[in-house]
């Protein structure tokens, strides 16, 4: 288990944080983070179950509501890919610079999360008013796909990007 402040070295230029209490595609983010090499940080405020991997940190951070959420945020910045449900966590994410993307494929971007946080505060305040509301659909197949698909999407994006600010600039021949 790990303290809530690896004392570990930083992530490299591309890293993943799962919010993984409810997160029902942990096993394939290992998958893809093994296969393209990320270091990814599994953050929970309960004991959760990881790979015995070396690209996977398993993190416990306090009881309490959203110190899970603060401690992802709290490092979101661009290169990092945000695996999360949480609405406001995305938001807060996004407007560091990450990515981020829920479980079921949906990548939340700047100009979706502003509509997406006041339809999840609408549907809070209808629920706090004593409506009866719907929850999101049950987790498909087709969301596990998605997400894969969103995901490696992400991580093609983020390496292209790094390769293109690390090349040197090359003069033109006229």
């Amino acid at each position: 288990m790990s303290d809530p402040s690896p004392t570990s070295e930083p992530p490299g230029p591309i890293a993943i944080f799962v919010d993984a209490d409810a997160c029902p595609v942990k096993a394939e983010v290992y998958k893809v983070a093994e296969r393209h090499g990320i270091r990814c940080f599994v953050v929970a405020n309960s004991y959760i179950h990881v790979p015995r991997e070396p690209f996977v940190e398993r993190v416990a951070v306090g009881a309490g509501p959203d110190v899970a959420d603060d401690w992802i945020a709290e490092r979101a910045r661009k290169g990092a890919i945000v695996i999360t449900a949480d609405v406001p966590l995305a938001a807060r994410c996004v407007k560091a610079g990450a990515d981020a993307i829920a479980p079921n494929g949906k990548p939340f971007s700047a100009q979706s999360i502003g509509m997406q946080l006041a339809t999840r505060n609408l549907m809070d305040q209808l629920r706090s008013a004593g409506e009866t509301t719907r929850g999101p659909p049950p987790f498909a197949p087709k969301d596990r796909s998605a997400f894969l698909s969103a995901l490696d999407l992400a991580i093609v994006k983020l390496k292209l990007s790094l390769i293109h600010i690390s090349e040197p600039t090359r003069p033109r021949l006229i």
